[in-house]
């Protein structure tokens, strides 16, 4: 499947998380997100985000400063709705 890379390094609260929701709807189910960011608060909203919005969190990985995010879009349903 496919994935699509967003790189959030520099940005902070919320817009880690509200981009990533952004960029979670714009995928087809079965694809995948890997966010990197910066943000230390993105380690408890970004997990949240996935949560609620019914998708999954494949990986998590620091490198440095950088937190990396693999994301795989389960839900087409949730993830979509406004």
């Amino acid at each position: 499947m496919a994935r699509t890379q967003l790189d959030l390094t520099g940005l902070k609260c919320p817009l880690p998380a509200l981009m990533t929701g952004k960029a979670l709807k714009a995928l087809a189910v079965g694809e995948r997100l890997e966010v990197c960011c910066t943000d230390p608060l993105a380690i408890i909203d970004i997990p949240v985000l996935i949560q609620q919005t019914g998708n999954t969190i494949e990986a998590t990985e620091r490198r440095g400063d950088i937190i990396v995010f693999l994301i795989a879009k389960r839900n087409g349903a949730i993830a979509d709705s406004d």
